[in-house]
């Protein structure tokens, strides 16, 4: 006698690791299209959610499984990011994308093969960082869509055409004006290495603890964004803030005013950041975006509800 498997059963079913083994793939997908890890996550659980509540024998008809999640993630995807942007319009204050933190460092440094972490499974690239990101949440969602299916994960026009219900052409015109975003809002120049962009977080930590505002100026592009994002829940800057000094005295300002925060340098989605700390617990990420030597922009997330894999 044999019984049909499902996921509380999932031993007796040979194709549950090939199952299993896409959700990697599908949250590195969900992040990209939402950049919010919990709606990532979300995303993922509806999918799979949708196969175990097939027959068995629509499952066995399906000839690919990645195939068949992905185009049912995206679409769950696509169906979201319409919601989300009406959502972010009522947003109290600036929206930002949720920050990851790197793998190993979730654990206090020490990388672990048995940690079940979300964030250990969102590679973290270029294509996640927060600069990206950000530009990422100006598309419109058909072109977010194509241009991360297709400049991201390298699936062929013809393939997005099928998942999204557009003509390849039409699919290759939103890709083209996505990158157009891109170069518009990305100024073109060579990436800086991690190692020199550490350097600069870190002069730049070092400035901002000592509250000295040249050093800071110094270190900050005259045409440098800072922007924070509360959420609503913690105080944050309702409006971003312009201009080297401007800036620089804005966190001259801050620092003396928040005198127990203690600040420490951590990758903030593969990019060098910052956490500010009291009392043991993360209450500010900061991600930057550097270009030659000078930080482009920062970015603050504040909102408790984005830091969750950053407290301990």
């Amino acid at each position: 006698m044999t019984t049909q498997s499902g996921p509380e059963d999932g031993l007796l079913d040979p194709g549950l690791a090939a199952l299993v083994g896409e959700r990697r793939r599908l949250l590195n997908l969900a992040y990209r299209l939402l950049g919010s890890l919990s709606e990532a996550e979300d995303v993922v659980q509806e999918t799979y959610v949708r196969w175990y509540a097939m027959s068995r024998q629509r499952q066995e008809a399906v000839e690919s499984v990645g195939g068949w999640l992905t185009t049912v993630a995206t679409r769950i995807c696509l169906n979201q990011l319409g919601s989300a942007r009406a959502r972010r319009e009522q947003y109290v204050g600036q929206w930002i994308p949720e920050p990851l933190p790197e793998p190993a460092e979730r654990f206090g440094g020490v990388s672990t093969a048995v940690a079940d972490d979300p964030a250990d499974r969102v590679t973290l690239d270029e294509s996640v960082n927060m600069a990206f990101m950000v530009v990422l949440e100006s598309m419109t969602p058909a072109e977010r869509v194509v241009f991360v299916l297709h400049d991201v994960f390298r699936y062929a026009f013809t393939e997005i055409a099928e998942i999204v219900g557009r003509s390849p052409a039409a699919c290759r015109q939103l890709a083209s004006s996505a990158r157009r975003r891109v170069r518009e809002a990305r100024p073109v120049s060579r990436p800086m290495p991690a190692d020199e962009a550490a350097d600069v977080v870190r002069s730049f930590k070092r400035a901002w603890e000592a509250k000295d505002i040249g050093a800071l100026i110094g270190l900050l592009d005259p045409a440098v964004t800072a922007i924070g994002d509360g959420g609503g829940h913690v105080s944050a800057l309702p409006h971003p803030v312009e201009g080297g000094e401007r800036v620089a005295h804005f966190l001259v300002q801050l620092a003396a005013r928040a005198t127990d925060l203690t600040f420490v340098e951590r990758i903030v989605n593969g990019r060098p950041g910052l956490l500010a700390v009291h009392a043991g617990r993360t209450v500010a990420v900061y991600a930057f975006d550097i270009v030659g030597d000078r930080i482009t922009h920062i970015w603050a997330v504040l909102n408790p509800d984005k830091l969750r894999l950053w407290t301990t």
